[in-house]
C-alpha cells in the first residue's frame, strides 16, 4: 500500500514548468497524502519536466531502498504503484523464462516487466489489488490500471494543460484543483443514501475530479492528448457449470485456501481483522491452517449492546490459541474522531460502522501489525445478507420451481429469519423489468418530493433529476449479486476500508475477492449459495468442523454495527447534527423548519438515517 501522485503536461504550446518546479508540484501532492506512505517518499521529473511523478512509500514486500518508487525500467519506463500483486511469485517465473532480468524481490519490478512483455494485457495475469500508472518515455504515453474491484483508488482531474492523478483527491487539491461539491450526488446522498452513482462509476462528489472506474485502464498520450479508457475484466453472471456438491466444495476450498495463501506473502508483521462473524473467522480459520503460528486478531466490541459480538470474538479465538486485541469505541471517541474520519474518507459515508472499521485500524498500529486480512466481499458474491432471500424466492417462482420455494420460506420461519413476503413479489417475478422502473421512480419521487430539501436547490439542478438513479432489471439471484459486486455496494465498502486502514499506514487484505474465486462462486448454480434457509451456503459447508457450530451455522447477520441508535440520543451529538443541519440550511440545501424537527435516532443499517446524512454531508462543504 501507498500514496500515489502525478502530473502529465499535454498542451506544449502552454508554459511549462522547470524541472524544479515539477519536483515541488508532486511532492505537494505526495505530501498530501503522506499517511498512505510512511516509510519513504520518492519524487521523479522527465527531463523536459513534461512527466513528474510522486511516491509515498509503504514498504510490505522488499524493504531495500532497490524497491522504492519512482522506480524505473530499461530506460524507458517509469511508474508509481499503490497495493500488491499477489501472485507476482509466479508471474516472476513466467517472465524469467522468457528473458526478463530483475534487481529486486519487489512486485513492482514484476509490473514494469509484465507490461514490456504483455502491454494494456497484462492486467489479464494480475491477481493482487492496484493502481498504477507507468510513463512510456519512448511513446510518450501514460498506462494506468485499477484492479478489478475497486480495492485501490486512482482519481484524476484533465484540462486542456494538465492530466493530473493520485490516490486521494486532497493531493489534487493540494495543488490548486477546486474543490466545488457536486450538488447532484450530494442531493441524491441525502435522499436515497446514495455514496455512488450506478450509471457512471467514474463520478465523484466533486466536479471535474473523477476516478478511473474498477476493473478498467488509462491511456493517455501526451502529444494529443487523446485519453482512452477500457474494461479489461467483468464477471460472466450467465456462465453456469454441472458440478457435484462434493466437487464445489472441494474447489471452492481450494480457491480459497489458495487467496488466503498468497495474501500472506509479506515481509513484515501481519494479523487479521476478527468480527466474530463467519467471513472473518473463516480466514483466520485458513491462516491459522497455513501457518499455524499465533496470529495477532483485532477485533471491535461494545459490552452491553445487544449486537456486540464478544461472544463469538471468544469462541473463535479460544479455538485458534490467538491474540485478541480489542478497542470499545464510545460516542466521546466518535464526536473527537469525526472530522478526522471525513477528511481521510473524503466523500460521505452511510452510518458509524465506517468509524468502528477506522478504530481497528488505529488498533492494529498501536500494535506494530502492518497488514491485516479481511472478510470483505463474500456477503456481496455470496449472497451473505438477508435481502437476497427475496430475489432467490423470485428466482424459483419465476422458474415454476414452487416446491422448492415453500421449502426455502419454511426453511426460513424455522430459524425466525423474517423477510417481507407477497404478491408484490410473485409480480416482480413475473414482470421484472416492470419492478425495475416503479422502483426507479421510488427513488425519483423520494428526491424530488423530499419535504426535507429546499425546492430551489432541487430546481436548480434541472434537467439532472434522473442522474444517479438507476435499478436493474433482477432477474436472478446472480442480477442482484452482480450488481451489488460491480455496479452500486462493494466499491463503497472497499473505498471505507481503503481510507480507514491508510489513515493509519495499515494495508488490508480481502482473500474473498481472487477473481478466479468469484468467477468460480457466480459459475455455481444459486442453491449453492442460498439453501435450506442459509445464506454463504458453500462457505459454511467448507467451514464445517474447521470452526465452531455457533460460527458456521449463525442465523443473525452483524457486522461491525455499533451502537449507533443510542449515540444518537447523546446531547453532544445532537448538536452536532444541528450544526451541521444549520449548515445545509445556510446554503440553501435544506429547509428552515428542520431546526425544530426533532433528531431520530436510528441504528447504523436503517435506510432512513436522514440525520446521520445530514451531519456527514456537511462536512463536505
Amino acid at each position: 500500500m501507498c500514496g500515489i501522485a502525478g502530473i502529465i503536461k499535454q498542451n506544449q504550446n502552454s508554459q511549462s514548468f522547470s524541472r524544479s518546479e515539477m519536483l515541488f508540484q508532486v511532492r505537494t501532492m505526495a505530501d498530501a497524502i503522506q499517511h498512505r506512505g510512511p516509510d519513504g517518499e520518492g519524487y521523479w521529473a522527465n527531463q523536459d519536466a513534461s512527466v513528474g511523478f510522486g511516491h509515498r512509500r509503504l514498504s510490505v514486500i522488499d524493504l531495500s531502498e532497490g524497491a522504492a518508487q519512482p522506480m524505473h525500467y530499461l530506460e524507458r519506463y517509469t511508474i508509481v504503484y499503490n497495493g500488491e500483486i499477489y501472485n507476482y511469485i509466479e508471474l516472476k517465473e513466467h517472465l524469467n523464462k522468457k528473458g526478463y532480468e530483475f534487481k529486486t524481490k519487489s512486485d513492482v519490478e514484476v509490473i514494469l516487466a509484465a507490461y514490456d512483455h504483455w502491454k494494456e494485457k497484462c492486467m489479464e495475469h494480475f491477481d493482487g489489488m492496484f493502481s498504477f500508472a507507468i510513463w512510456d518515455e519512448k511513446e510518450q504515453m501514460l498506462f494506468a490500471a485499477r484492479d478489478r474491484f475497486g480495492e485501490k483508488p486512482f482519481y484524476y482531474y484533465k484540462d486542456e494543460t494538465y492530466f493530473i492523478f493520485a490516490s486521494e483527491m486532497k493531493a489534487l487539491w493540494a495543488v490548486g484543483v477546486p474543490k466545488n461539491a457536486d450538488d447532484k450526488m450530494l442531493l441524491n446522498y441525502i435522499t436515497i443514501g446514495h455514496l455512488q452513482n450506478p450509471t457512471d462509476k467514474a463520478q465523484t462528489f466533486f466536479e471535474d475530479i473523477r476516478s478511473l472506474p474498477a476493473a478498467h485502464y488509462l491511456q493517455l498520450s501526451k502529444t494529443t492528448g487523446e485519453i482512452v479508457i477500457k474494461r479489461y475484466w467483468d464477471i460472466d453472471k450467465q456462465a453456469k457449470i454441472t458440478i457435484s456438491e462434493a466437487d464445489a466444495i472441494e474447489k471452492f476450498t481450494s480457491l480459497l485456501t489458495t487467496s488466503v495463501k498468497r495474501r500472506l506473502r509479506s515481509d513484515v508483521d501481519l494479523g487479521t481483522s476478527l468480527s466474530g462473524g463467519l467471513d472473518s473467522s473463516s480466514i483466520l480459520s485458513l491462516i491459522n491452517y497455513l501457518k499455524g503460528d499465533n496470529i495477532k486478531t483485532f477485533s471491535a466490541v461494545f459490552p452491553g449492546f445487544e449486537r456486540d459480538e464478544s461472544r463469538y470474538i471468544q469462541s473463535v479465538t479460544d479455538k485458534f490459541k490467538t491474540d485478541n486485541f480489542r478497542t470499545e469505541p464510545t460516542i466521546d471517541d466518535l464526536i473527537n474522531d469525526l472530522e478526522k474520519v471525513c477528511y481521510h474518507q473524503e466523500e460521505p459515508f452511510s452510518s458509524s460502522s465506517i468509524y468502528i472499521q477506522y478504530k481497528v485500524f488505529e488498533l492494529a498500529k498501536q500494535n506494530n501489525v502492518k497488514v491485516l486480512l479481511d472478510g470483505q466481499g463474500a456477503d456481496e458474491t455470496l449472497a451473505g445478507y438477508h435481502k437476497y432471500y427475496k430475489w432467490y424466492l423470485q428466482q424459483l417462482a419465476a422458474k415454476g420451481k414452487f416446491g422448492q420455494m415453500h421449502h426455502e420460506r419454511r426453511s426460513l420461519a424455522e430459524k425466525n429469519i423474517a423477510i417481507q413476503w407477497g404478491m408484490k413479489n410473485y409480480m416482480a417475478a413475473y414482470f421484472n423489468p416492470h419492478a425495475a422502473v416503479f422502483l426507479e421512480r421510488r427513488e425519483y419521487n423520494k428526491i424530488i418530493k423530499s419535504q426535507d430539501i429546499n425546492p430551489d436547490f432541487v430546481t436548480s439542478l434541472h434537467g439532472r433529476e434522473w442522474e444517479g438513479i438507476r435499478k436493474s432489471s433482477i432477474n436472478k439471484l446472480s442480477d442482484i449479486l452482480y450488481f451489488n459486486t460491480m455496479e452500486l455496494g462493494l466499491e463503497e465498502l472497499l473505498r471505507f476500508a481503503d481510507r480507514n486502514s491508510m489513515a493509519h499506514g495499515r494495508e488490508v487484505r480481502l482473500p474473498f475477492l481472487n477473481h478466479r474465486l468469484v468467477e468460480f462462486i457466480f459459475s455455481l448454480p444459486p442453491n449453492f449459495k442460498i439453501r435450506d434457509g442459509w445464506t454463504k451456503w458453500i462457505l459454511r459447508k467448507s467451514m464445517d468442523n474447521k470452526l465452531p457450530d455457533e460460527i458456521v451455522w449463525r442465523k443473525d447477520k452483524v457486522g461491525y454495527e455499533p451502537p449507533q441508535k443510542k449515540w444518537m440520543t447523546d446531547p453532544k451529538l445532537q448538536e452536532y447534527i444541528h450544526e451541521a443541519k444549520r449548515k445545509l440550511i445556510n446554503v440553501g440545501i435544506l429547509q428552515s423548519h428542520l431546526l425544530n424537527k426533532k433528531i431520530n435516532p436510528l441504528p447504523a443499517h436503517d435506510a432512513d438515517n436522514f440525520d446521520w446524512r445530514y451531519l456527514i454531508a456537511a462536512q463536505l462543504l
